[in-house]
């Protein structure tokens, strides 16, 4: 069931909080107390909402919790300190305001128990909280209007395969899976990249070692053998950072069947390339890109700025040789649904050639929404 948080009872909660802050106990039996006594004729829903605020305020991610609690909400974002916005089923609402001073205590409250700091000097900070969303804030000087924040919750069960194509889609990439195909999902953000990859791998055999490597732990996976990895940024005054790319290398040594690696977007491109391309077979990657052929231009971006000697030739046969399969995945015009829109298989060059990659289509989303199977995979990884 949503839950909106009621404006006119913003008065009320922060006297409730006054009222119970410094006073020993157990903190909810203190706020019913105050509820009750403030409230009385509100009816039980009421109450409980203001409790739930209230509780919010004191402890948790104040006004934005009763949004992080909507099982409909999937983003919950902060503008110039200020204005509160969600993303419910895929649209954007506007649901009210903060007070002045409260977005500072509570980007401080959620930060302090995971041992990251954000201040002028250091004004920006990515982070995972202990139920799987990750916050994204940022500060003056850097947020002209004020500080931002966006916490974006991410479904904690794994999407089937059928909720993003048909039964001609599923057999496709159930057997590009099966080839054991090297496999590079691309989409836009927040088109489902992250949703397909895991519906993907509930396809794998769960005799299979999966060890994943992600920048901020999101990937929802039920399966029975699984190392998860995930990147340390620096901290200030403490210990140095630890990257995807560091994490990529490691995973190799720990026997993976399967490597999986959330998102290419930086020097990581390098360790999974040259992972793929030495035995590595029917491992998965991310990438931000607008299309299928997109995703290979941005790789060969990536792996200039990466390695900025090495021939673009070479490069692009080193793609050529590593990754299979590029998936794109988008977002349904005018629906919150996401759908597979194209399967392509990269097509390796001639070894003298210098012309950029190309694709050849496997199948793509027709205009009516159904999914045609123009052609199955050519490449079969041992």
């Amino acid at each position: 069931m949503s839950i909106e948080f009621i404006d006119s009872d913003a008065a009320t909660v922060r006297e409730i909080c006054r009222r119970v802050a410094d006073r020993p106990g157990d903190t909810r039996t203190l706020v019913i107390d105050e509820v009750r006594r403030l409230a009385p004729l509100r009816t039980a829903g009421e109450q409980e909402l203001l409790t739930d605020s209230a509780l919010a305020r004191l402890g948790g991610l104040g006004e934005l919790e009763v949004y992080l609690r909507d099982p409909d909400v999937d983003e919950v974002m902060v503008n110039a300190g200020r204005s509160i916005w969600i993303e419910r089923h895929g649209a954007l609402h506007h649901v009210g305001a903060l007070e002045s001073d409260t977005v500072d205590h509570l980007i401080e409250r959620v930060l302090a128990p995971l041992g990251r700091r954000v201040d002028r000097s250091s004004p920006i900070v990515d982070a995972r909280l202990p139920s799987g969303a990750r916050i994204c804030v940022v500060l003056p000087p850097v947020a002209v209007d004020g500080a931002s924040l966006a916490i974006r919750r991410f479904a904690p069960d794994v999407r089937t395969l059928d909720a993003f194509t048909d039964a001609g889609g599923i057999e496709l990439l159930r057997s590009v899976i099966g080839r054991r195909c090297n496999v590079v999902v691309s989409g836009a953000t927040s088109s489902g990249k992250t949703s397909l990859v895991a519906a993907l791998l509930d396809a794998v055999d769960a005799t299979e070692r999966l060890v994943v490597v992600e920048d901020t732990a999101e990937l929802p996976i039920e399966h029975g053998h699984v190392v998860r990895l995930e990147a340390r940024p620096a901290l200030l005054d403490g210990p140095g950072p630890i990257t995807v790319a560091d994490l990529v290398r490691t995973a190799l040594r720990l026997r993976p069947d399967r490597l999986v690696v959330g998102e290419v977007r930086g020097d990581e491109v390098l360790a999974l390339v040259q992972a793929l391309n030495t035995g590595h077979d029917g491992s998965l990657s991310t990438c931000h890109a607008n299309g299928p052929l997109d995703a290979l231009l941005r790789l060969e971006t990536l792996i200039l700025q990466a390695a900025p000697t090495w021939p673009l030739a070479a490069i692009r046969h080193q793609l050529a040789r590593s990754i299979d399969i590029v998936i794109h995945v988008e977002r349904a015009p005018g629906e919150p649904r996401r759908r597979l829109s194209a399967v392509c298989e990269v097509v390796e060059p001639d070894p003298d050639s210098t012309l950029p990659l190309t694709l050849r289509t496997l199948g793509e989303c027709r205009v009516d929404g159904t999914f045609a199977v123009l052609a199955r995979p050519n490449r079969t990884r041992s």
